[in-house]
């Protein structure tokens, strides 16, 4: 994962990441079976670690909770993940039957995390998956503007600005 983070996916050649993680090209086929399913398996690692960060996230709104999820994914070392994570989501797209379950899990997980305690809640499954659709699809959206300018005191404002937004927004509840 050090590695993939550090070098990136474009060019990816086992032989050197062999040689960086103390093995042969040969035992990364065996134990992944490709060089795209090692990918997906690492990937899925990060994601997992990810999850297990912001799953411990509570505040009194919900704006609050994605404040404090902002500032972790906007950390400096927070950074080189996303960049990875950006690459790997291109490179799916242009191959999505090679990277079908990348491109299911990095939506449905999320989805999943965010709408769980919206349901718990008393918010409809749907209205619940469409709020944490507008939540995600904000939160990457920010980052990968941050990732590309930089520009910390332009995005940090958006992110209030949407913020402010979140709360407002009300899923609907079922009905009792």
């Amino acid at each position: 994962m050090r590695y993939l983070v550090r070098h990136g996916l474009t060019g990816l050649s086992l032989r050197p990441l062999a040689k960086a993680v103390g093995a042969s090209p040969r035992v990364l086929l065996y134990y992944f079976g490709s060089k795209e399913k090692m990918v997906v398996e690492v990937l899925a690692e990060v994601r997992q670690r990810q999850r297990a960060s912001y799953a411990g996230v509570k505040a009194a709104s919900f704006a609050e909770e994605c404040r404090r999820v902002w500032k972790q994914m906007s950390a400096d070392d927070s950074e080189p993940l996303f960049r990875l994570f950006f690459e790997a989501y291109g490179m799916a797209l242009r191959r999505p039957g090679v990277y079908k379950e990348f491109l299911r899990a990095t939506i449905e997980d999320w989805l999943q995390l965010i709408a769980e305690p919206l349901c718990r809640k008393g918010h409809t499954r749907r209205s619940a998956r469409a709020f944490a659709t507008v939540v995600l699809d904000g939160l990457r959206g920010f980052m990968l503007d941050y990732c590309t300018t930089h520009d910390r005191k332009r995005v940090d404002r958006a992110v209030d600005l949407w913020l402010g937004a979140l709360d407002a927004m009300r899923p609907e509840r079922k009905e009792a």
